[in-house]
């Protein structure tokens, strides 16, 4: 069981919820940390990623095979992310056959209506939640 978290830039909102599933989910679902980029992928890694890769390559390949996706939701829009975010990329995660959950931070001229505004934080315990529900872990 596998969980992978996708994130690019300076991978702030990745190592969040790196964190937040460590802390949460038993030992033995691993969590692996994604990056676009090297600086992304260290920083989950920094919050206790089991494993982590960067590159276009590398998450093709690894999303392929996930259990879950969390990420933006700026991961299923080419070129978003300044650029980080590669058509291939987009591809690889709409054809993965694990449950994707994505938090709704989107580029300036992308807009999501009838979602409540929340805090990230809260985003990010709700991403966390519904693989917990999905895995049947409950409060544990």
């Amino acid at each position: 069981m596998n969980i992978v978290v996708l994130d690019g830039m300076g991978g702030g909102i990745g190592s969040r919820i790196v964190g937040i599933l460590k802390e949460e989910m038993p030992s033995y679902i691993e969590v692996y940390g994604l990056g676009t980029n090297s600086l992304a992928t260290a920083s989950m890694l920094k919050k206790g990623a089991n494993k982590g890769a960067t590159g276009e390559n590398a998450i093709a390949v690894t999303v392929a095979k996930a259990d879950f996706i969390v990420g933006s939701i700026a991961m299923t829009i080419p070129n978003s992310m300044m650029g980080e975010i590669t058509p291939k990329m987009v591809e690889a995660v709409g054809n993965s056959e694990g449950i994707k959950i994505y938090i709704p931070i989107l580029p300036e001229n992308h807009h999501i209506v009838s979602l409540e505004q929340k805090p990230l934080m809260l985003q990010i315990r709700e991403a966390v939640d519904f693989i917990k529900k999905e895995l049947n872990l409950g409060d544990e």
